[in-house]
Formats: C-alpha cells, sequence, structure tokens
C-alpha cells in the first residue's frame, strides 16, 4: 500500500510539474507574439494617453476658481518646522531608495561594488527619473551611466532595472493591500467603486501577494531567457524587498501627511492610501513626476480639505521631493564627470608604462577606481 500510494504521489507531482511547464512555456508564447505585434506598447500608450487626459479634465473642474493669492499665502503661513520634518522624511525615503540598487546589485552577484556606487545609482537614477518622466529608460540610461564604468553591460543594468523595480511594486502591493483592507472608504474617493469592493480587492492583492512570496520560496524561480535570465530572490530575500518598499512609501507618505491641512484630520492611513494610489497613477501616465494626474487624484481623494490649502502642501512637496534631489543629482552627476575625463586626461599624459609598474584593480570607465569618491 505504501509503495502504491508513493507510485500516487510520484505521478501527481510529475503531471503537476508538466503543468506548470506547459502553463510558462504558454505565457512566453503569448508574450512573445505580443511583443512582436507591438501590442503591449500601443496599449501602454492608450493607457498614459488615457489617464493623462482624465486626470487634466478632473484637474480643471477642480482648480476653477482655485484664488491663486490664497495659495500663495497658505504656502507663507505653513510652519518651517512642517517644512524641515516633511523634508527629513524625504531624505529618509530617498536614504532607502539606495537599498533598492544595493539588493538588485547584490542578487545579480556583484558584491564587489560598494553601497556608495549604489547610493548614488539609485538616487540620481530615480530623482531624474521622477522629473523628466518614462523613468524605466531615463532611470535606466543613468544607471547605465554608473554601473558601466564597473564593468557592468546592457544586460546587467537591465536585470537591475527589473529587481529595484520589482521591489518597489511589492511595497506598493503591501502598502496598498493592507491600507485599503483596513480603510476601503479612502480607495473608494477616487475609483468611486463601493468600500466592499476595494476591501474584496485588497485581499485580492494581499492574497496575491503571499502567493507569489510562497511560491518564490518553494524552489528557485527564474523569468527571461539566455542571457536575460533573472533569478528572482526566494522567499526571505523576496520579505525583505516587499519590507524595503513598504518603508520608502512609509517615509514618502509621512512627508506629504504633515504638509497636507491639519482639518479634517483624516489619519495617517487614509492620506497614506490616497498618496500611493496618486503616485501610481502618475507612474502610469509617464508624466514627468505624475504632473497633473497624481494631483488631479489627490484633490479628488482629499476632497474633505480645503483646496488652497491642499496645494499648497502639494506644492511644497513637489519641491522637497522632485526639484530639490534633481537639483542635487544634476551636481552631483556633473561633479563625477569632471572628476572621470580629468582622470582620463592625466592618464593619457601619463609617460608610456608608467602605470605598468602598479597594476591596477580597476581601469577607468572601466569601473571606477576603489579609493576614490567618484
Amino acid at each position: 500500500m505504501a509503495a502504491a500510494a508513493a507510485k500516487v504521489r510520484t505521478a501527481a507531482i510529475a503531471v503537476g510539474s508538466q503543468f506548470e511547464v506547459e502553463m510558462l512555456e504558454a505565457i512566453r508564447r503569448a508574450m512573445s507574439f505580443l511583443r512582436q505585434k507591438q501590442i503591449l506598447h500601443k496599449l501602454g500608450v492608450v493607457v498614459s494617453i488615457t489617464v493623462i487626459g482624465i486626470a487634466c479634465y478632473v484637474l480643471y473642474h477642480m482648480l476653477r476658481g482655485i484664488d491663486v493669492a490664497e495659495v500663495v499665502e497658505a504656502i507663507k503661513q505653513t510652519e518651517p518646522s512642517q517644512i524641515a520634518l516633511a523634508a527629513v522624511f524625504v531624505a529618509a525615503g530617498y536614504f532607502t531608495l539606495t537599498f533598492y540598487d544595493l539588493f538588485a546589485v547584490r542578487a545579480i552577484g556583484r558584491t564587489d561594488i560598494p553601497y556608495r556606487i549604489n547610493a548614488l545609482s539609485a538616487f540620481t537614477s530615480y530623482s531624474i527619473g521622477h522629473n523628466v518622466g518614462a523613468s524605466v529608460f531615463t532611470g535606466g540610461a543613468v544607471r547605465y551611466r554608473i554601473y558601466s564604468a564597473w564593468g557592468l553591460n546592457a544586460i546587467d543594468v537591465a536585470k537591475i532595472c527589473f529587481l529595484a523595480g520589482l521591489t518597489f511594486w511589492l511595497g506598493n502591493a503591501a502598502v496598498l493591500g493592507l491600507g485599503i483592507a483596513f480603510h476601503p472608504e479612502a480607495a473608494a474617493a477616487i475609483d468611486q467603486l463601493p468600500p466592499w469592493l476595494n476591501r474584496v480587492a485588497a485581499f485580492a492583492i494581499i492574497v496575491g501577494l503571499v502567493a507569489y512570496v510562497v511560491w518564490v520560496w518553494t524552489q528557485p524561480r527564474r523569468v527571461g531567457r539566455g542571457p536575460w535570465t533573472v533569478v528572482l530572490p526566494g522567499g526571505p530575500l523576496t520579505l525583505l524587498q516587499i519590507a524595503i518598499g513598504i518603508v520608502d512609501l512609509s517615509f514618502c507618505a509621512l512627508a506629504m501627511y504633515v504638509l497636507v491641512p491639519d482639518e479634517p484630520n483624516l489619519g495617517f492611513v487614509v492620506v497614506a492610501v490616497i498618496f500611493v494610489s496618486a503616485t501610481l497613477l502618475g507612474f502610469a501616465s509617464h508624466s514627468p513626476g505624475g504632473l497633473g494626474v497624481f494631483d488631479a487624484a489627490m484633490l479628488v481623494g482629499l476632497w474633505q480639505m480645503d483646496r488652497e490649502d491642499l496645494l499648497a502642501g502639494m506644492l511644497l512637496f513637489r519641491v522637497l521631493y522632485y526639484l530639490a534631489p534633481f537639483v542635487i543629482s544634476v551636481i552631483l552627476l556633473t561633479f563625477r564627470e569632471v572628476i572621470l575625463g580629468a582622470r582620463m586626461k592625466r592618464l593619457r599624459r601619463a609617460p608610456p608604462g608608467l602605470d605598468a609598474a602598479e597594476p591596477k584593480r580597476e581601469a577607468v570607465y572601466v569601473r571606477e577606481r576603489g579609493d576614490t569618491g567618484a
């Protein structure tokens, strides 16, 4: 009996494995077809245009009757301590972003790249990508410029972008799932769906997140083909990804929470859910900084607040989260290029064979020297 039962279990496992292989192959064929026909690209363009169009329409109606002088006055009346606290939360959020790259670079096996390079790449790529728009491409270009100096090629950088993006989306799923399950009426203010339906959707997100963690925990999982293959982080590392994403979004939401009007006090969870939802809509639009889309979603979601005061808080948030980091990133990248350019000139002027006596661990523009801060 025991032998028969073992055979049945073995057969069931084999059938299950075969089914999984067939399902994955079907998904790959479908994705290949969609890529060949550029259906996903066209669909993405349609979605972006639709989101931006709806946002512009909503924003136009929401901003009618706004007194600009009152908005300016509300900015002036904002306590310096509030702005300073929001700036601290923004800085903490960007500090957390550096672990996106640190995690991704370690995940592809490049433990030799120091944290300072991960931090520079993450901070500059995200701050520039946020402001320029189409962050997948702009942020990827900045990452490639930095990591190529350490011997990483375009495929390596694409893997880093994928894993960093995965951390972002896992964190968003966790925050939205838990937040909407706790306060479904917060999401209802934006999507106009009944709170019970939003709660069902939240539980579905949580179940999907748990299923993904279990899926990667049971055995090593891979996505992609050939040199593009990425080994997904296992269960414990996926939990770490989720934690990084939650902390990052929490700091950003806290910065916004500090700047929005005190009355009516809706609570941090409500503001966080609306903020994350608005951020995702802005991200889907691919507009620079989610301009227009993010603002319309915030105005609709926080309709109970005074519009002039809310706009003042949102403008201050944009200065702290978008404008200031962008300026700092441009300065850092310019400073880095000047240092690398000077180093190249120095090496060109050096007598032939001078560098041969001292073996280099890293080559300029192939990998930066470990003893520099560039």
